[in-house]
């Protein structure tokens, strides 16, 4: 089940507790409240409490969130990384 072919991004939710992603390229950015990745599909927000990273292997490009989950958004793929921050904080 947690085969991901390449260029496939996946997610797991459980109810709004627990979110496992991937295709998983990169951790942007992470704190309690939200968590910046880049996938193979682009770039992905997930925003909730509490926060925290249980599991992280890029070299099998999964990551596991826990916390409460509010939304998760995908990004243009082709957004650079100063265009991102300007949009989340500007």
């Amino acid at each position: 089940m947690n085969e991901v072919n390449a260029g496939e991004n996946k997610m797991l939710m459980t109810g709004r507790k627990s979110i496992q992603v991937f295709g998983v390229n990169d951790v942007k950015a992470f704190d309690s409240v939200q968590v910046i990745l880049s996938t193979q599909q682009g770039g992905l927000i997930i925003k909730g409490e509490n926060l925290h990273m249980g599991k992280l292997s890029l070299e099998k490009g999964e990551v596991d969130i826990d916390g409460r989950i509010d939304s998760f958004t995908y990004t243009n793929k082709s957004m650079e990384k100063t265009k991102l921050l300007e949009r989340l904080f500007g």
